[in-house]
């Protein structure tokens, strides 16, 4: 079971008990599910050179340990952008909803500006143990190398992670599975509160990219802005070894336990 789903003969998906969130063992963290969404955008053919700029991921609700269904399609066609949707179906319920605009590619690299400096390199940093009253799965199969801050320490946060497991057993994650894998733990490296007192919980997942990553690592510099009326977002950048690959954010509820 060293992976986050297992595939099956007819064309779904287990999950196994790496992909449990850090407060619930019966519930997915939604990195994996991000990643396995973004896993079936990649399969939907495209008759040109193009690359996946924005996903946005809905969460409907609770993505229980199980067998899931994955589905993507075209919905918008076009030469230059395209835009793709999916579903992610736990037996008759649809837990989340995606969709990604694809671009066709052209040279830009003479016009390149205005990415974040990139972060410091994970060699020799100490991994992250997982918090104290965090629950094993996702936090256990991720290794986590804290730049600055860290999972344990409230307010804004730079970590390196990667992970221990495939996304799908037998694959290769590509540098955007892997990248949506990370980008779910915004709110997570970056809380300002006791999880045992209030509930930060994301209701979505938007992702800009940039460029495919390069490697296993992804490195994720993020911070929670609270608002007076029980509304966050986190923010997040998110790179690899050469520099920044994308931005992402969550929409939060926050509410006292």
């Amino acid at each position: 079971m060293d992976c986050f789903y297992l595939a099956s003969e007819n064309g779904t998906f287990h999950a196994t008990e790496h992909t449990s969130g850090p407060w619930t063992a019966d519930a997915q963290h939604m990195g994996p599910p991000a990643a396995l969404l973004t896993r079936e955008f990649e399969r939907v053919h495209a008759d040109r050179p193009m690359r996946i700029a924005r996903v946005t991921v809905e969460i409907l609700g609770p993505v229980p340990i199980s067998e899931l269904a994955v589905h993507a399609r075209i919905s918008r066609p076009g030469r230059s952008v395209e835009l793709l949707t999916a579903e992610l179906v736990a037996g008759d319920r649809t837990v989340a909803t995606a969709a990604a605009w694809r671009i066709a590619l052209s040279d830009s690299s003479s016009v390149s500006a205005g990415q974040a400096d990139p972060m410091p390199p994970w060699d020799g940093i100490v991994p992250e143990a997982r918090p104290e009253g965090w629950s094993p799965g996702y936090v256990d199969a991720m290794e986590v190398r804290p730049v600055s801050g860290g999972f344990s320490t409230p307010g804004p946060s730079a970590a390196w992670m990667r992970q221990r497991v495939p996304l799908v057993a037998g694959e290769e994650p590509t540098g955007l599975q892997r990248l949506l894998t990370v980008a779910d733990s915004g709110n997570g490296l970056s809380n300002r509160l006791n999880p045992a007192q209030w509930w930060f919980i994301n209701t979505e997942l938007t992702v800009h990219v940039l460029r495919e990553p390069r490697g296993e690592w992804i490195g994720l510099d993020a911070n929670t802005v609270i608002g007076p009326d029980g509304v966050g977002t986190a923010h997040g950048t998110l790179h690899d070894r050469d520099g920044q690959v994308a931005t992402g954010a969550q929409a939060l509820l926050v509410r006292p336990r």
